[in-house]
């Protein structure tokens, strides 16, 4: 996926890939790239794609701020 490759390290990103049967999406920070993948730093952990899985990525907006508790 060529538009991958136009992100910036270090861009919050949402990929969505093929998994299994299905797809499923990586969100977080983008912190690395190579020619045959990305690895998306999630709440989880690490994500490593292969780029030929991906079906769509996307720059996303920061997360909201946390809400005050009560």
């Amino acid at each position: 996926m060529d538009r991958i490759r136009s992100f910036p390290l270090g861009t919050r990103v949402v990929i969505r890939y093929v998994h299994g049967d299905g797809a499923t999406d990586a969100l977080g920070e983008l912190v690395a790239l190579d020619a045959g993948s990305a690895t998306v730093r999630t709440r989880r952990g690490d994500a490593v794609v292969a780029l030929s899985d991906v079906l769509l990525a996307k720059e996303v907006p920061p997360p909201p701020a946390p809400r005050p508790r009560r």
